[in-house]
């Protein structure tokens, strides 16, 4: 007899979504933020293509959020992130219920089923506050879509192995593995380390499936029909969209989009210290800690002895990512930290066990003490509340490094460095930190839509030549395909500046070396030497008085990352650079101001603006001042 649907929605399904995504509004970034942010929301709004592989269901998924009536187009995206975490939380509860299921526990038939969805939220609720998930639900990331998609082919397979069990075979399930797994591939390609797993799975439930033919190709088609997803990619590209990363229009430029073929790696060596620090991107304890290890351990147990399968396969997903992205990819020590994400559906197969470990050291408690019929509503609330101690301790530690409500760096940055530019001026970028989130400022908010921002890294790329049509003409005359980026740049910057002031970031400025004549600081970015219109952009410091600056005060109430404290830390710099300059042509009141300003954001110059307060004999704070 199957089960009527509105069975499966029930109070404790609807708190595994309501209460991370609740959690999550209180934490979500307000606007841009750095990394991909900006690229993926530009790619977003005009429905174009991300960097590779694409990710054309994750585009698809966000786009209906940016229609809501509310917010900027960032905090929509946000949203839907935070959305698809909510849902991968829901799969984890009911990974759990399952699970837990086959699992005997002492007690009538309400307090039992309390028991078991306590731990099912638990499990839920103890991934929705890992800092992994919690810190990619603050912004636009696929890989909590991912994980969703991930639970439900497990669900999948526990469900086929029940009906096996049961003495009816319903392949159908495997084809509903198959169409999700496909589906995926538009979220991340790490999808395809799942595979292994499933196959796992069949083997150690029934290894005769393994076959049968029939079935077995009409779930590759239902894989090949999930992929269907992909053909966004050049479908959108021949419709010419304004941000089409790669130019997926025809096979070649497509495989060489989905293939990741823009991003070659160079063979580096390994030694052991290396390979531990990759193996430790996969953390247990440092997702839920050591009481979360330990539970994890009980419930390897009891699934072993009831869920064989589903441990096993989980063990060869383990080992999948674990061989080829610390074996195979072998990052080195500054990009290890990009390769961290790709664990998120292994995370949540390990909330999942912490949830049926958790069930089971209930039901043993329960039994040792021989007294059911004395468990009424008191004893249940007792037991929900235990079981959610765990994941409310997890949050209230974890809260502060994952609220980014506060976090206007990015946005800061990009309106500082666009506001500074004179008209039809043209500012190259370096680092993609720097250059998305201008991406994002200008064809999605439409800032300062006279200006050209090309990204040196690209432009020796026909497609993104194409993105930038105003400068075609100087494009066909340097013909960059082939060169080094920065011999790009600087034939192309030769020519440009004798048309439109020229422009580089902050990040340019720091990559390349420079002749005699220096770039010269305009708030946050360089104008080139010489070229047209340079007499217009001398900074003589009131160009900071319309910048944005007082939300890069250190510590302003959110957890700062990398690129935030880099982008502090810019702004200073600049700052100084004004301040001195100011002072240097007696504007000692502007000066004083300013280093004010620089202290306020880095303490830690406090002793070299003491210094610099001296030579100048500028008023302002002195130590302890202003803390």
């Amino acid at each position: 007899m199957k089960r009527p649907v509105n069975s499966w929605i029930s109070p404790w399904l609807l708190a595994a979504w309501l209460l991370p995504f609740g959690l999550y509004l209180t934490t979500l970034a307000p606007s841009v933020t750095f990394y991909d942010s900006g690229e993926f929301l530009t790619a977003i709004h005009g429905l174009g293509s991300a960097h590779s592989p694409g990710y054309p269901l994750f585009l698809l998924f966000a786009k209906p959020f940016t229609w809501l009536p509310f917010g900027s187009i960032a905090f929509r995206v946000n949203l839907a992130t935070a959305f698809s975490a909510a849902l991968a939380c829901v799969g984890a509860f009911l990974l759990v219920r399952r699970l837990v299921a086959h699992l005997s526990c002492a007690g009538d038939a309400r307090f039992v089923t309390v028991a078991r969805n306590g731990a099912a939220l638990a499990g839920a609720l103890l991934f929705a506050t890992s800092p992994r998930l919690w810190l990619q639900t603050n912004h636009d990331k696929p890989y909590p879509l991912l994980a969703f998609l991930v639970a439900l082919t497990f669900l999948f397979l526990l469900r086929w192995r029940e009906d096996l069990q049961a003495g009816d075979e319903q392949p159908a399930w495997w084809y509903g593995v198959g169409f999700l797994a496909g589906l995926a591939s538009g979220a991340h390609q790490t999808i395809v380390l799942l595979v292994p797993a499933w196959l796992v799975f069949i083997l150690f439930t029934k290894p005769r499936m393994l076959l049968r033919i029939r079935e077995l190709l009409l779930t590759m088609a239902c894989a090949v029909t999930g992929g269907a997803v992909q053909l966004y990619l050049p479908l959108r590209a021949a419709a010419a969209t304004q941000q089409n990363w790669g130019d997926p229009s025809s096979l070649s430029r497509f495989l060489w989009h989905v293939l990741r073929q823009g991003y070659p790696e160079e063979s580096h060596g390994r030694d052991l210290a290396l390979l531990l620090k990759q193996l430790s991107a996969f953390s247990i304890p440092h997702e839920f800690g050591w009481t979360g290890l330990l539970f994890l351990a009980i419930g390897l147990v009891a699934c072993w002895q009831s869920q064989r399968p589903f441990i096993l396969s989980a063990g060869a997903a383990l080992l999948s990512f674990l061989v080829v992205i610390a074996g195979f990819f072998n990052p080195q020590p500054e990009s290890i930290f990009l390769t961290e994400e790709f664990y998120t559906p292994l995370y949540l197969l390990a909330a999942v066990l912490i949830g049926v470990g958790l069930f089971t050291a209930i039901a043993r408690g329960v039994s040792a003490a021989e007294c059911p019929e004395q468990y009424g509503c008191l004893h249940m609330v007792l037991l929900t509340l235990f079981s959610l101690l765990i994941p409310a301790f997890q949050m209230v530690v974890n809260y502060r490094a994952n609220d980014q409500q506060r976090n206007y760096s990015a946005q800061d940055y990009a309106v500082n460095s666009l506001r500074t530019l004179p008209e039809q001026a043209v500012l190259f970028t370096w680092g993609d930190s720097g250059a998305f989130p201008l991406w994002y400022l200008q064809r999605v908010e439409r800032m300062r839509e006279d200006l050209d921002l090309p990204h040196i890294p690209h432009l020796v790329f026909g497609w993104y030549q194409q993105e930038l049509p105003r400068l075609k003409p100087v494009f066909a005359a340097v013909r960059p395909e082939g060169m080094p980026a920065e011999l790009a740049f600087a034939r192309l910057a030769s020519r440009l500046q004798v048309e439109r002031p020229v422009l580089m970031d902050y990040s340019t400025r720091q990559s390349l070396s420079w002749p005699a004549e220096q770039p010269a600081p305009l708030g946050m970015v360089f104008r080139l030497p010489g070229g047209k219109g340079a007499a217009m952009l001398e900074d003589g410091g009131a160009i900071w008085d319309t910048q944005v600056l007082h939300r890069f005060v250190m510590n302003p109430g959110w957890h700062i990352d990398q690129d935030s404290e880099k982008a502090v830390m810019i702004v200073a710099h600049s700052l100084l650079q004004a301040a001195e300059v100011a002072a240097g042509k007696g504007q000692q009141g502007r000066a004083a101001v300013m280093l004010t300003q620089v202290q306020q954001m880095v303490p830690a110059w406090q002793e070299h603006l003491a210094q610099l307060r001296s030579r100048y004999k500028l008023a302002g704070q002195t130590e302890g001042e202003g803390q």
